[in-house]
C-alpha cells in the first residue's frame, strides 16, 4: 500500500499533475484533425492500459488476486464513468472551443460536493450553495458565449438558433463529461482508501478502454490507419495527462478528501486556455472570461469547506 507523503509532496504532486492535464486538450485538437472523437478516447485509455500492465501483473499480481467481489465490481463501476466522461468530454472539442470545454468540463469539484455525504458522508459547508449558484451562473455565461456578443450590451440569436448550435452541443457534451467524471472520483475515493495507486488505475483505465472499443465497434469507426503523426499525438495523450496527470490525481485520493482532490482540478482551464492561445491561437472572448471567473469561484467556495485541521485529520484517518 501506499506510504504516507509529507504535505509539501502531496501539493508539488499536485501541481505537476494539473500541468500535465492541461496539456490534454491540446493534444486531443492534433489528433482530431485525422481520427475522431471515439478514436481518440479509446486510444487513451487502451495505451494507458497497456503501458500500466507489465508492471501491474507481475509486482502488483497478488493484491490484485486479493480484490473482493465488491472491490472489482467498484473498480469497473469506476472505469466505466471514466469512459463516458472521455466519450463525452473529448467529443466536445469538435464543437465549441477550448476555453468553453474545458472550464465546463471542470465543474466536476460541483457534482462531488454535492455528492459526497450522501456517498461518502464527507461533510459539505453552507457555502456549497453560494458557490454552486456562482458557478452555474458562469456555465451559462459560458453557454451562451460562442453565440452571442457584447456590442454595448447583450446581443443574442433566438432561442432556436442557439439551441441548434454546434457550441451548444459542445457545452453541454463537456458538462455531461463533468458529470462522468464526479462519479468516477467519487468512486475512487472509496476504493483508493483499500487499494494502491498502480492496481487501482490499472483497474479503472482498463475497464475504459474496454468499455470505449466496445463502443467505438458499434460506431462503425475504423480504429486503424491514420497518419502516423496522429499515432504520436495519441501516445502523447495516454503518457502526460492520463498516466502523469490523472494519476496524480488518484494517487491523491488514498490521502485527501474527493472534494478537495476534485478543487484542483480548477486549474486545468487556466492552463488549457493559456495553450490554446499561445497554440491554437484561440483568444477567449469577455463573456467566456467572465463566465470562467464565476465558474472557478463558484467551485473554490463550494469546495474549499474544509479548514487546515479537518484535512489533517482526513490524511490521518487515511494512513
Amino acid at each position: 500500500m501506499d506510504s504516507q507523503p509529507s504535505r509539501l509532496f502531496v501539493t508539488v504532486a499536485i501541481l505537476g499533475g494539473i500541468l500535465a492535464v492541461s496539456t490534454s486538450s491540446i493534444f486531443i485538437r492534433f489528433a482530431q484533425e485525422d481520427a475522431p472523437s471515439l478514436v481518440v478516447a479509446a486510444y487513451r485509455l487502451t495505451l494507458a492500459s497497456l503501458i500500466l500492465a507489465p508492471l501491474a501483473l507481475t509486482r502488483y499480481r497478488s493484491e490484485l488476486r486479493a480484490l473482493t467481489r465488491s472491490e472489482v465490481l467498484l473498480g469497473l463501476l469506476s472505469g466505466f464513468f471514466l469512459a463516458l466522461h472521455f466519450a463525452t468530454w473529448i467529443s466536445s472539442l469538435e464543437y465549441t472551443t477550448v476555453a468553453s470545454s474545458v472550464v465546463l468540463v471542470t465543474t466536476t469539484p460541483l457534482w462531488v460536493a454535492l455528492l459526497s455525504p450522501l456517498i461518502l458522508r464527507e461533510t459539505n459547508g453552507k457555502t456549497v450553495v453560494v458557490g454552486m449558484l456562482l458557478a452555474l451562473a458562469g456555465g451559462a455565461v459560458v453557454a451562451i458565449s460562442d453565440a452571442c456578443t457584447w456590442q454595448n450590451g447583450l446581443i443574442c440569436p433566438p432561442l432556436a438558433t442557439f439551441v441548434r448550435g454546434t457550441a451548444f452541443l459542445g457545452d453541454f457534451l463537456a458538462l455531461c463529461g463533468a458529470w462522468m467524471a464526479g462519479g468516477y472520483i467519487i468512486i475512487g475515493r472509496r476504493l483508493r482508501a483499500k487499494m494502491s495507486l498502480i492496481p487501482y488505475i490499472f483497474v479503472v483505465y482498463g475497464m475504459a478502454a474496454i468499455v470505449l472499443i466496445i463502443i467505438l465497434v458499434i460506431s462503425g469507426e475504423r480504429a486503424i490507419g491514420y497518419q502516423p503523426l496522429t499515432y504520436v499525438w495519441l501516445l502523447l495523450l495516454a503518457l502526460v495527462p492520463q498516466l502523469i496527470g490523472h494519476s496524480t490525481f488518484n494517487w491523491t485520493l488514498r490521502f485527501l478528501p474527493a472534494s478537495l482532490v476534485s478543487i484542483t482540478l480548477v486549474g486545468e482551464p487556466i492552463g488549457s486556455t493559456i495553450l490554446a492561445f499561445v497554440i491554437l491561437k484561440e483568444a477567449p472572448t469577455f463573456l467566456k472570461t467572465a463566465g470562467a471567473i464565476l465558474i472557478l469561484a463558484g467551485i473554490y467556495i463550494a469546495s474549499n469547506k474544509q479548514d487546515d485541521k479537518i484535512i489533517e485529520e482526513e490524511i490521518v484517518i487515511n494512513e
